[in-house]
C-alpha cells in the first residue's frame, strides 16, 4: 500500500510511523487507505504532548493502518471544517467513512480497543446505516420544506 508522505512522496506505509496531514492531503489520504486515524492536536497542548508517545507506539505496532496528526494551529480551516472544539481529538476512518471521532487523550489500552474495533467493523452494516440516516435526513428536510 503506498501512502503520501509530507512533502507528496510516496512511501510504504510498513516504514513510516506517522504522517502529517494537510487541507491538500486529507482527501486523497482517506480515500487511498482502508483506515485512517487522525490525532488533531497543537504545540501548546500539553495532553496532546502526553498523548503523542502512545499514537506513534500505536503506529508502529500498526504499519497497515495510516496513522495522520494534524497540527490545529497550521490547519485552521481544516480544524473548523472537522468541527474540532477541544484537543487532542482522534478520528479514525475506514473505508473512506468515519466511523469514530472522540476528544481527549487516550490510554494505549483503550487506543488499542479502538484501533481493534475499526479494524472488526461489518463495513456493509456501516454503510447500511450511513444511508440509512441520509435518507432520514432527506426525508426530515423534505418534511421540513411541505411545513
Amino acid at each position: 500500500m503506498n501512502v503520501l508522505e509530507p512533502g507528496g512522496t510516496e512511501s510504504y506505509a510498513g516504514f513510516m510511523a506517522t504522517v502529517d496531514i494537510t487541507q491538500d492531503t486529507l482527501g486523497q489520504t482517506i480515500s487511498d487507505n482502508d483506515i485512517v486515524l487522525l490525532d488533531w492536536w497543537a504545540d501548546w497542548c500539553g495532553p496532546c504532548k502526553q498523548f503523542a508517545p502512545t499514537y506513534e507506539a500505536a503506529s508502529e505496532n500498526n504499519p497497515e493502518i495510516v496513522f495522520g496528526k494534524v497540527d490545529t494551529e497550521a490547519e485552521q480551516g481544516l480544524a473548523a471544517a472537522a468541527q474540532i472544539s477541544s484537543i487532542p481529538t482522534l478520528m479514525a476512518f475506514r473505508e473512506g467513512i468515519m466511523v469514530f471521532s472522540q476528544p481527549g487523550a487516550l490510554p494505549a489500552s483503550s487506543l488499542e480497543q479502538v484501533i481493534d474495533a475499526v479494524k472488526n467493523l461489518d463495513m456493509n452494516e456501516v454503510r447500511a446505516e450511513v444511508e440509512k440516516q441520509a435518507a432520514e435526513a432527506e426525508t426530515g428536510a423534505a418534511g421540513d420544506q411541505q411545513n
